[in-house]
């Protein structure tokens, strides 16, 4: 486990806007209290709880992955009605302490969704 610093920063903090996201015309997430994860110089990442995902859409995918900051990632593919998307979600089931605020939500890779809109 490596701990974020000044050569790797991470913060996590409340989404103000409206997350929504859309695949093939299903919202299959949608919620006003995202949280906006930003680490070292990578695009922000849009984390949902998952209480405000339609969870009936999402598979369990064979696919993990490990980050030495965050812990162990969890994926699912996006089952909608007319298509499948291959591990398009992802979740920290266990996070390490710096970033337990993402416990119990998912983030969507934004090229496998038609939208992830982040509205006033």
């Amino acid at each position: 486990m490596k701990i974020p610093g000044p050569d790797h920063p991470i913060t996590v903090t409340p989404e103000t806007r409206r997350v929504r996201v859309t695949v093939a015309g299903t919202v299959v997430a949608d919620t006003r209290d995202a949280l906006r994860l930003e680490e070292a110089s990578y695009p922000p990442v849009f984390y949902v709880p998952r209480r405000d995902t339609r969870s009936a859409f999402f598979a369990p995918s064979a696919r993990t992955s490990h980050c030495p900051y965050k812990g162990d990632a969890r994926y699912f593919d996006l089952a909608v009605p007319g298509t499948r998307r291959p591990d398009a979600v992802w979740s920290y089931e266990m996070p390490y302490p710096a970033v337990d605020a993402i416990r119990e939500y998912v983030a969507f890779y934004p090229d496998r969704v038609d939208a992830l809109d982040v509205l006033d």
